[in-house]
């Protein structure tokens, strides 16, 4: 299995790909992350990769795996990141 980037290889990466300095692609890395922050509450959307949206999950009942009893988990939101058709069709 692969290792995943660092930060600091991800930043270097934008840096080399846009020819602009490791300093400027990690202030545009956080302004992104910030941004999608703030934009989750009302789904946001990296184009070409996917959208965070923010989702209501239902209570339910679930099983204690030490003990077996039946526990109720209760209702909750919950971010979850819907990759894009396009990256999809990349990766796979």
């Amino acid at each position: 299995m692969a290792k995943s980037k660092t930060k600091s290889e991800i930043i270097a990466g934008i840096a080399e790909a846009t020819e602009i300095s490791r300093k400027q692609a990690g202030l545009a890395l956080e302004a992104l992350v910030c941004m999608a922050y703030k934009g989750a509450k009302d789904s946001f959307t990296i184009p070409g990769l996917g959208k965070l949206v923010l989702v209501n999950r239902k209570a339910r009942k679930g099983r204690n795996p030490a003990t077996g009893a039946i526990i109720d988990i209760p209702a909750k939101r919950v971010v979850k990141f819907r990759i894009a058709k396009a990256a999809k069709l990349a990766i796979l």
